[in-house]
């Protein structure tokens, strides 16, 4: 899996070089200095994101561009007010947005009016653990020789309390699935949270989760009224990349993503997780309770629309949350299933 992603990077590098030279007669170009710019970014969110995520106000930082399209350090805050942050750091400017707090997105307890489907059943739907009100069935990936249905630890292993064979629903219970006439597989294999514990907190980088399940219960496209079967290439996420995803609570909706390398502090209700390395969407309405799970892919033809690029588990009423989907995969050793 490793050598696959060297594999690709080298040739976008390759990509990148020939654009170079096509495009601007050689290697010194903006390319070069928007990346001077970017990496000059990193390294003021990495001086002041420990200091600044401790106070109150700050639920997270990331990599975000100002309108004339340079890098910039935003800060996302829990209310308005931020009068005791500084204009820039290390002479890369500071940006704030005011997200409100960012939760997991499992159900909000509001029932699905999509939430019946024969068998096989879409992804993008109402699934989750019996002791979980609903999440979203991501996508059907595989190892090649069996398949399963990808969402998030707090929707299938509810936040680490499932054990490995557990029955995982479609419905999910906040929609009225039951035991045992709308089990969909099993509960395979997930990435432990690792919760804050008073100032400590260890970094997370997915929430994710395996359920083993066969293509007789489990189909590899969106509803109809979705984008589809995404691809089974991924692509890195970039700024003011055009996103779509279809899940459990809004169906298909379009975002843009608006920051990167995020760290954030995440609130799952029996206590706070940090991720670091999130991709973050901005969009109306592009996440909802219950859409935890969803599959997130590009939108557009230049980068090959329906390239999977994150997996959503995380949010709040104007932004939402991803992990980045390369590291999800890996994790399981698996590839999204494009189907035949």
């Amino acid at each position: 899996m490793r050598i696959g992603r060297l594999l690709r990077s080298r040739w976008g590098l390759a990509l990148a070089l020939l654009a170079d030279v096509l495009l601007f007669g050689g290697p010194h170009h903006p390319r070069r200095a928007f990346q001077a710019s970017f990496d000059q970014a990193l390294a003021a969110q990495a001086r002041v994101t420990r200091e600044w995520i401790a106070l109150d106000q700050v639920v997270g930082t990331a990599i975000g561009m100002d309108p004339r399209g340079e890098p910039v350090v935003k800060v996302y805050l829990a209310w308005p007010g931020a009068g005791f942050l500084p204009a820039s750091v290390g002479g890369v400017p500071v940006l704030t947005e005011v997200t409100g707090p960012i939760v997991a997105l499992d159900g909000d307890g509001k029932v699905d009016p999509k939430r019946s489907f024969p068998r096989p059943v879409p992804i993008g739907v109402s699934t989750g653990h019996p002791d979980v009100t609903a999440g979203t069935i991501g996508a059907r990936v595989t190892d090649g020789r069996r398949v399963y249905a990808l969402s998030n630890n707090h929707v299938y292993a509810n936040r680490n309390s499932g054990r490995r064979g557990d029955k995982l629903l479609q419905p999910g219970t906040a929609d009225g699935g039951k035991d045992p006439d709308d089990v969909i597989g099993t509960l395979y294999d997930f990435e432990p949270l690792r919760f804050c514990s008073g100032p400590l907190c260890p970094a997370n980088h997915i929430d994710a989760a395996l359920a083993l399940t066969t293509v007789d219960v489990l189909d590899h496209e969106t509803p109809d009224d979705g984008y589809g079967s995404p691809r089974s290439g991924t692509a890195d996420a970039a700024i003011g990349m055009e996103v779509q995803k279809y899940g459990r609570s809004t169906g298909h909706t379009r975002g843009r993503v608006t920051g990167l390398h995020a760290t954030l502090d995440v609130d799952y209700r029996t206590g706070l997780v940090r991720f670091e390395d999130q991709i973050v969407i901005s969009g109306n309405g592009f996440g909802a309770p219950g859409d935890s799970g969803s599959l997130i892919v590009t939108r557009g033809a230049f980068l090959g629309d329906r390239r999977p690029v994150g997996l959503l588990f995380a949010g709040s009423s104007t932004t939402t949350i991803a992990n980045p989907i390369g590291p999800v995969l890996e994790r399981f050793g698996v590839t999204i299933d494009p189907g035949s």
